[in-house]
């Protein structure tokens, strides 16, 4: 199936759903935790819908990964009796699944005060701040995950043990499994192109059966449905082939992590200017840039439970393992948080390394996003970049991320940035729902057989 022209409103999407053999659509939108919830829809239904909007039981924003309710949550509960909250179609995401004989697919977000706890929402509130501020924010996702020649069955029946690996032993960059794998990178590439969302590469990684895939930039919040889209449905064409993956930060004490980095540059003026870029600066490093750097870093710490929500995601930020420890930046420095990465004016960005693959896209982005206009509102100046190991050196109690999500979760609570940027409705619901879902997990030194059963398939 070849990529369609992208849907331009209401309109088009209704005729294009018209023109369609199903007489079934896909609605989906997603949780707190970035798993996308959704229904099969009548045609009929869906096209009253694209007008006057439905539905959807606020449940989604006040139960887990695993369907149980959170019992902090003052937005719903069995206290306010799970009454629908209001939904609209988003008819631009619209997409065919070719998979699934071209079925259409579309986003929705929750409005009026859903809308204040989505993390849609959220980023969209994020970016209209920065469109006040006289910018629009481009980004591109990139994850890690891993592939295993087991079912969901098989895998369940070893209680996630002893799994096997698609690829075997250390093949980075591997052309020849590249090459004996090539029906399901070509599947990965082509099927994602067909659902409008480009790859820029996609490659083995560091690790057996681990591979990478980096997906085109776009503005920030279509690269957000992008990755939550990439996550689920490259999942599902997995597991369509008798195979399974995973995109749990750390599935494995003896493997290394598996990251979710986000890609970020600045835009301004009728052309297009990138503000990050000045070629009188070093490495072309403008002020502005460097404001939201500094932003970035000084509020990585308190933000850190929005982009490593889990309690397995801490298994990733170890040192010398490819994650940060620390809020540090540096010239094309992988060790560091924040790898800026000088180039020319269409190339020049940051990449914010923090997160893992297991974080809802949105609130990655809406926290790396946020703190850097934070920065570039209050002129705060980074640290000098980082040169070097950045695991050698010791940093200040500020810079240093949190170790568990415990620890994060309070200190994105107390957080006067997050209350400003975010609201108070989605910080004190966000920072509930991370004190339950550290409730459900101890932090074991090993990861146990409750931490993969929760994880594994579904993050």
């Amino acid at each position: 199936m070849s990529t369609p022209a992208p849907i331009k409103g209401i309109e088009d999407a209704a005729t294009r759903v018209r023109q369609s053999p199903h007489d079934f659509v896909k609605v989906g939108l997603t949780d707190m935790d970035g798993l996308l919830r959704g229904k099969y829809m009548h045609r009929e239904k869906f096209l009253d819908a694209l007008d006057a909007g439905f539905g959807f039981c606020n449940v989604v924003l006040g139960w887990d990964i695993n369907d149980q309710l959170y019992d902090n949550s003052r937005y719903t509960g069995w206290h306010t009796g799970f009454p629908d909250a209001p939904v609209r179609i988003i008819p631009e995401s619209g997409r065919q699944i070719p998979f699934e004989d071209g079925c259409w697919m579309f986003l929705c977000a929750f409005t009026d005060a859903a809308s204040e706890i989505c993390p849609r929402g959220v980023l969209s509130r994020v970016l209209e701040k920065a469109s006040t501020m006289g910018f629009e924010v481009t980004a591109g996702f990139e994850y890690e995950f891993s592939v295993f020649v087991e079912t969901r069955a098989s895998a369940a029946a070893k209680q996630h043990r002893d799994m096997v690996s698609m690829g075997s032993g250390n093949t980075g960059y591997s052309m020849l499994r590249q090459s004996t794998l090539s029906p399901l990178y070509t599947d990965i590439f082509s099927s994602m192109a067909a659902m409008g969302i480009g790859l820029e590469g996609i490659h083995e990684e560091l690790g057996a059966g681990i591979m990478e895939a980096a997906i085109r930039q776009d503005n920030a919040l279509a690269a957000a449905d992008k990755a939550s889209l990439f996550k689920t449905y490259t999942k599902a064409l997995i597991q369509n082939r008798e195979l399974i993956a995973t995109f749990m930060a750390k599935w494995s004490l003896d493997e290394a992590g598996q990251s979710g980095h986000l890609h970020l540059s600045l835009t301004t003026g009728d052309n297009g200017e990138n503000p990050f870029h000045d070629p009188t600066a070093d490495h072309a490093i403008s002020d502005t840039m460097r404001h939201f750097i500094g932003g970035q870093q000084a509020h990585m710490a308190e933000l850190t439970a929005m982009v490593a929500p889990t309690v397995n995601s801490y298994r990733r930020l170890v040192p010398g393992l490819w994650a940060p420890t620390d809020a540090t930046w540096g010239i094309d420095n992988r060790t560091c948080a924040i790898r800026a990465l000088p180039g020319s004016p269409k190339s020049h960005r940051i990449e914010y390394r923090v997160p893992g693959a297991d974080a809802n896209p949105y609130l990655v982005a809406a926290a790396a996003i946020a703190s850097g206009l934070h920065g570039i509102e209050h002129r705060i100046a980074p640290s000098a970049p980082q040169t070097g190991n950045a695991y050698d050196a010791e940093y200040p109690k500020h810079l240093r991320l949190p170790t568990n999500l415990v620890d994060a979760g309070k200190r994105f609570e107390e957080s006067a940035m997050a209350r400003e940027w975010f609201g108070d409705a989605f910080v004190d619901h966000f920072a509930a729902s991370r004190d339950w879902e550290a409730r459900q997990l101890p932090m074991d030194p090993t990861i146990s057989v409750a931490e993969m059963e929760r994880y594994f398939e579904l993050i």
